[in-house]
Protein backbone atom coordinates (compact mmCIF):
# COMPACT_ATOMS: atom_id res chain seq x y z
CA UNK A 1 0.00 0.00 0.00
CA UNK A 2 1.81 3.78 -0.91
CA UNK A 3 2.32 5.34 2.30
CA UNK A 4 0.02 8.54 1.27
CA UNK A 5 -3.01 5.59 1.63
CA UNK A 6 -1.68 4.10 4.63
CA UNK A 7 -0.63 7.22 6.62
CA UNK A 8 -4.36 8.53 6.50
CA UNK A 9 -5.83 5.07 7.60
CA UNK A 10 -6.81 4.40 11.16
CA UNK A 11 -7.71 1.37 12.81
CA UNK A 12 -11.28 1.40 14.06
CA UNK A 13 -11.70 0.11 17.62
CA UNK A 14 -15.14 -1.73 18.03
CA UNK A 15 -16.99 -2.28 21.33
CA UNK A 16 -17.17 -6.18 20.84
CA UNK A 17 -14.02 -7.67 21.16
CA UNK A 18 -12.60 -11.01 20.29
CA UNK A 19 -12.34 -12.03 24.09
CA UNK A 20 -15.98 -10.79 24.42
CA UNK A 21 -17.02 -13.59 21.63
CA UNK A 22 -14.86 -16.46 23.17
CA UNK A 23 -16.23 -15.89 26.14
CA UNK A 24 -20.40 -16.09 24.12
CA UNK A 25 -19.43 -18.89 22.48
CA UNK A 26 -17.73 -21.02 25.26
CA UNK A 27 -14.60 -21.86 23.28
CA UNK A 28 -11.49 -19.90 22.27
CA UNK A 29 -10.63 -19.27 18.77
CA UNK A 30 -7.06 -20.02 16.85
CA UNK A 31 -5.99 -21.38 13.32
CA UNK A 32 -5.18 -25.06 13.29
CA UNK A 33 -2.95 -25.24 9.77
CA UNK A 34 -2.62 -28.56 8.36
CA UNK A 35 -0.06 -28.72 6.06
CA UNK A 36 1.57 -31.73 3.85
CA UNK A 37 1.70 -33.06 0.04
CA UNK A 38 -1.11 -33.71 -2.01
CA UNK A 39 -3.00 -37.13 -0.76
CA UNK A 40 -1.68 -36.91 2.43
CA UNK A 41 -4.88 -37.16 4.18
CA UNK A 42 -5.06 -33.23 5.27
CA UNK A 43 -8.17 -32.27 3.86
CA UNK A 44 -10.18 -35.21 4.97
CA UNK A 45 -8.77 -34.80 8.40
CA UNK A 46 -9.42 -31.58 9.15
CA UNK A 47 -13.54 -32.28 7.45
CA UNK A 48 -13.65 -35.10 10.28
CA UNK A 49 -12.10 -32.94 12.87
CA UNK A 50 -14.82 -29.99 12.22
CA UNK A 51 -17.53 -32.37 12.28
CA UNK A 52 -16.75 -33.42 15.57
CA UNK A 53 -16.46 -30.06 16.72
CA UNK A 54 -19.79 -28.81 15.23
CA UNK A 55 -21.43 -31.91 16.59
CA UNK A 56 -20.13 -30.41 20.00
CA UNK A 57 -20.69 -27.05 19.46
CA UNK A 58 -17.90 -24.94 19.05
CA UNK A 59 -18.08 -22.54 16.15
CA UNK A 60 -15.64 -23.61 13.28
CA UNK A 61 -14.74 -22.98 9.88
CA UNK A 62 -12.30 -24.63 7.06
CA UNK A 63 -10.27 -23.01 5.04
CA UNK A 64 -9.88 -25.75 2.16
CA UNK A 65 -6.22 -24.48 -0.05
CA UNK A 66 -8.60 -25.76 -3.05
CA UNK A 67 -11.42 -23.72 -2.17
CA UNK A 68 -9.89 -20.42 -1.72
CA UNK A 69 -8.12 -21.38 -4.87
CA UNK A 70 -11.52 -21.69 -6.99
CA UNK A 71 -12.67 -18.21 -5.59
CA UNK A 72 -10.38 -15.58 -3.31
CA UNK A 73 -7.10 -16.57 -5.45
CA UNK A 74 -8.34 -17.57 -8.10
CA UNK A 75 -6.37 -15.01 -10.44
CA UNK A 76 -3.14 -16.81 -8.78
CA UNK A 77 -1.11 -18.90 -10.64
CA UNK A 78 1.53 -21.62 -8.48
CA UNK A 79 4.62 -19.29 -9.09
CA UNK A 80 6.58 -18.62 -5.91
CA UNK A 81 5.50 -14.54 -5.98
CA UNK A 82 1.97 -16.11 -6.52
CA UNK A 83 2.05 -18.99 -4.08
CA UNK A 84 3.58 -16.16 -1.43
CA UNK A 85 0.61 -14.16 -1.94
CA UNK A 86 -2.04 -17.18 -1.78
CA UNK A 87 -0.84 -17.36 2.16
CA UNK A 88 -0.94 -14.09 2.50
CA UNK A 89 -4.74 -13.88 1.62
CA UNK A 90 -5.53 -16.94 3.63
CA UNK A 91 -3.31 -15.30 6.81
CA UNK A 92 -5.26 -11.89 6.38
CA UNK A 93 -8.93 -14.05 6.30
CA UNK A 94 -7.50 -16.37 9.19
CA UNK A 95 -7.03 -13.08 11.60
CA UNK A 96 -10.02 -11.97 10.76
CA UNK A 97 -11.98 -15.06 11.49
CA UNK A 98 -10.26 -15.72 14.35
CA UNK A 99 -11.32 -12.05 15.99
CA UNK A 100 -14.66 -13.09 15.07
CA UNK A 101 -14.12 -15.81 17.75
CA UNK A 102 -14.47 -18.50 15.45
CA UNK A 103 -11.97 -21.87 15.40
CA UNK A 104 -10.48 -21.60 12.14
CA UNK A 105 -8.84 -24.67 10.03
CA UNK A 106 -7.00 -24.94 7.18
CA UNK A 107 -6.13 -27.48 4.53
CA UNK A 108 -3.33 -25.89 2.50
CA UNK A 109 -0.54 -28.28 1.01
CA UNK A 110 1.99 -24.63 2.16
CA UNK A 111 5.59 -26.15 1.34
CA UNK A 112 7.64 -23.55 1.90
CA UNK A 113 8.86 -22.80 5.41
CA UNK A 114 8.89 -18.92 4.93
CA UNK A 115 5.71 -19.48 3.66
CA UNK A 116 4.23 -21.06 7.05
CA UNK A 117 6.18 -18.40 8.95
CA UNK A 118 3.90 -16.12 7.18
CA UNK A 119 1.34 -17.23 8.97
CA UNK A 120 2.71 -16.91 11.91
CA UNK A 121 3.75 -13.45 11.45
CA UNK A 122 0.38 -12.45 10.12
CA UNK A 123 -2.03 -13.98 12.72
CA UNK A 124 0.76 -14.15 15.72
CA UNK A 125 2.39 -17.66 16.83
CA UNK A 126 0.56 -18.35 19.79
CA UNK A 127 -2.54 -17.95 17.56
CA UNK A 128 -1.58 -20.81 15.16
CA UNK A 129 -1.23 -24.67 16.08
CA UNK A 130 0.29 -26.20 12.85
CA UNK A 131 -0.09 -30.14 12.26
CA UNK A 132 2.22 -31.87 9.96
CA UNK A 133 0.02 -34.74 8.56
CA UNK A 134 3.49 -36.86 7.38
CA UNK A 135 2.42 -39.32 4.92
CA UNK A 136 4.55 -40.82 2.11
CA UNK A 137 4.75 -39.35 -1.24
CA UNK A 138 4.28 -43.22 -2.87
CA UNK A 139 1.18 -43.72 -0.77
CA UNK A 140 0.06 -39.81 -1.84
CA UNK A 141 0.63 -41.01 -5.41
CA UNK A 142 -1.21 -44.08 -5.24
CA UNK A 143 -4.39 -42.08 -3.50
CA UNK A 144 -4.02 -39.30 -6.47
CA UNK A 145 -7.71 -38.83 -5.88
CA UNK A 146 -7.77 -35.64 -7.81
CA UNK A 147 -4.85 -37.41 -10.55
CA UNK A 148 -2.62 -34.43 -10.14
CA UNK A 149 0.22 -36.75 -9.86
CA UNK A 150 -0.26 -38.14 -13.18
CA UNK A 151 -0.81 -34.66 -15.02
CA UNK A 152 2.11 -33.19 -13.03
CA UNK A 153 4.12 -36.50 -14.16
CA UNK A 154 3.05 -36.41 -17.76
CA UNK A 155 4.32 -32.21 -18.12
CA UNK A 156 0.07 -31.31 -18.13
CA UNK A 157 0.84 -29.03 -15.00
CA UNK A 158 3.81 -27.47 -13.49
CA UNK A 159 4.83 -26.36 -10.53
CA UNK A 160 3.40 -29.51 -8.42
CA UNK A 161 4.72 -30.19 -4.83
CA UNK A 162 6.29 -33.30 -4.78
CA UNK A 163 6.97 -33.41 -8.62
CA UNK A 164 8.48 -29.96 -9.85
CA UNK A 165 8.22 -28.05 -6.70
CA UNK A 166 9.89 -29.27 -2.94
CA UNK A 167 8.00 -29.14 0.10
CA UNK A 168 10.54 -28.35 2.86
CA UNK A 169 8.93 -30.59 6.46
CA UNK A 170 7.93 -28.26 8.89
CA UNK A 171 10.87 -28.06 11.77
CA UNK A 172 8.62 -28.02 14.89
CA UNK A 173 5.27 -28.31 14.15
CA UNK A 174 2.74 -29.01 17.20
CA UNK A 175 1.67 -32.34 16.20
CA UNK A 176 2.80 -34.75 13.64
CA UNK A 177 -0.19 -37.14 12.45
CA UNK A 178 1.02 -39.91 10.43
CA UNK A 179 -1.15 -39.71 7.54
CA UNK A 180 -1.89 -43.59 7.16
CA UNK A 181 -3.88 -44.12 10.06
CA UNK A 182 -7.54 -44.20 9.90
CA UNK A 183 -9.35 -40.35 9.77
CA UNK A 184 -11.11 -40.70 12.96
CA UNK A 185 -7.92 -41.57 14.97
CA UNK A 186 -5.75 -38.40 13.03
CA UNK A 187 -8.68 -36.22 14.17
CA UNK A 188 -8.85 -37.46 17.73
CA UNK A 189 -5.51 -36.27 18.55
CA UNK A 190 -6.08 -33.13 16.87
CA UNK A 191 -9.37 -32.87 19.42
CA UNK A 192 -7.31 -34.09 22.50
CA UNK A 193 -4.19 -31.62 22.02
CA UNK A 194 -6.91 -28.56 21.40
CA UNK A 195 -8.42 -29.73 24.82
CA UNK A 196 -5.10 -29.91 26.32
CA UNK A 197 -4.30 -26.41 25.01
CA UNK A 198 -7.60 -24.76 26.97
CA UNK A 199 -9.06 -24.16 23.55
CA UNK A 200 -11.87 -25.71 23.55
CA UNK A 201 -13.90 -27.27 26.39
CA UNK A 202 -13.92 -31.51 27.32
CA UNK A 203 -16.38 -33.32 25.55
CA UNK A 204 -18.13 -36.08 26.94
CA UNK A 205 -18.18 -38.20 23.83
CA UNK A 206 -16.11 -38.34 20.81
CA UNK A 207 -18.70 -40.57 19.13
Amino acid sequence: MHDNFRNNIIWQKNTITRIKRENKNGHKSILVWLTGLSGSGKSSIANVVEAMLFKHGVNTYLLDGDNIRLGLCSDLSFSLVDRQENIRRLGEVSKIMLDSGILVLASVISPYKCHRQLIFDIVGKNNCFEVFVDTPISICRKRDSKGLYKKADSGEIRDFTGVQSIYETPEAPDLILDGTLPLKKNAEKIIKKLYNKNIIPKFKSME
